[in-house]
C-alpha cells in the first residue's frame, strides 16, 4: 500500500490556508480508493486541525516539524522528541543574541500544549501572540509562567530576515538541534523560525509511520527546507511550483502551483482519481 504524505502550508492548502473545494473532493475520493494519507506540517496540532477539519484526516499525524505525532483514533501522542536543559539554554541564548522574541512550546502532563511568550519587542510579536490565540481559543502564558523544567518540544519566532538568519547560524554549531526559517508575511520582511531536536524531523516521523502502517512506498508533497528530510526517504516526491528551488531540485517532480489545486490534480493523474 501507498502512504501519501501532504506538507500543508504552500502545499495541500491554497493562498487563504484553506483546503480548496476541489482538493478536499480529490482527498474524499483518496480515502474511498482505500489510499492511506496523513500530513506532516510544521503547525501545532491546534494549527494542523483549524485548517484540516475532523473528517478526513483518521491517521496519525505529524506536527511540529516531526517532534510530535498525533493519533486522532486515541488523542494520544505516539512520538515525542523533546529538548534537553542544556538545548533549551542555548537556543535562548541564541535568541537573545538575535533580539527576537521567543514562544517557547511545551508539553506537558495530560498531553497539554503550553506556549509561553516572552514580553514582545515588535508590533508584529503582538499580532502574532493574537494570531496564535485566536487560533487556540487560549491565552497565551508570559514566559516567567511556565512551570520549571517543563518539557519543551520547540521554539518558534518571528523577525527580520537577519536576525532569523543570526539565530540560525548559531543552532547550525549545535549537533542535536535543528533551525528552519523563511518568510513569512509577503512584503513585509519578516521571516520565521522553528527550533527543535535534531531526531524531531518529517523524515524521522514518516518512517516510523510507514513501519506502524506496513505501507510499502511512501508519496510525499512539499515545499520548503523542513520537507526535505521526508524527500530524502520517499519513493516519490512532488514539489509544487511555488516551492524553493532547493526543493524542486530533491522533488522526482514540479507540479502546479499550491494555490492552483496543483496537488490535487497530481492526485488523480497518479491514482486515476
Amino acid at each position: 500500500m501507498d502512504l501519501v504524505v501532504f506538507d500543508l502550508d504552500g502545499t495541500l492548502l491554497n493562498a487563504q490556508s484553506e483546503i480548496s473545494r476541489y482538493t478536499r473532493d480529490t482527498l474524499t475520493m483518496l480515502a474511498s480508493a482505500d489510499i492511506a494519507f496523513t500530513v506532516a506540517t510544521g503547525r501545532t496540532l491546534h494549527g494542523a486541525h483549524a485548517a484540516l477539519g475532523n473528517e478526513l484526516f483518521v491517521l496519525p499525524q505529524i506536527i511540529k516539524n516531526g517532534v510530535l505525532v498525533w493519533n486522532p483514533n486515541s488523542d494520544t501522542y505516539t512520538r515525542q522528541c523533546l529538548l534537553t536543559q542544556d538545548e533549551i539554554s542555548l537556543v535562548l541564548l541564541a535568541f537573545t543574541n538575535a533580539g527576537v522574541s521567543p514562544f517557547v512550546h511545551t508539553f506537558e502532563q495530560g498531553h497539554h500544549h503550553g506556549i509561553y511568550h516572552a514580553p514582545a519587542m515588535h508590533e508584529y510579536e503582538t499580532k502574532l501572540a493574537s494570531f496564535i490565540e485566536r487560533e487556540r481559543g487560549a491565552a497565551l502564558l508570559p514566559l516567567n509562567a511556565m512551570p520549571p523544567y517543563a518539557p519543551i518540544a520547540n521554539f518558534s519566532g518571528l523577525g527580520s530576515e537577519q536576525a532569523i538568519n543570526s539565530i540560525i547560524e548559531q543552532i547550525a554549531t549545535e549537533p542535536h538541534l535543528v533551525a528552519y526559517g523563511g518568510p513569512a508575511f509577503e512584503g513585509q520582511n519578516l521571516f520565521w523560525l522553528d527550533v527543535h531536536h535534531c531526531e524531531g524531523n518529517k523524515g524521522a516521523a514518516v518512517m516510523e509511520l510507514k513501519r506502524e502502517l506496513g505501507a510499502e512506498r511512501v508519496i510525499c508533497f512539499g515545499d520548503s527546507d523542513n520537507d526535505l528530510s521526508m524527500f530524502a526517504m520517499a519513493d516519490e516526491s512532488y514539489a509544487p511550483s511555488n516551492a524553493k528551488e532547493a526543493i524542486q531540485k530533491a522533488a522526482t517532480e514540479v507540479i502546479g502551483h499550491h494555490d492552483e489545486d496543483g496537488i490535487a490534480h497530481k492526485l488523480r493523474e497518479l491514482y486515476s482519481l
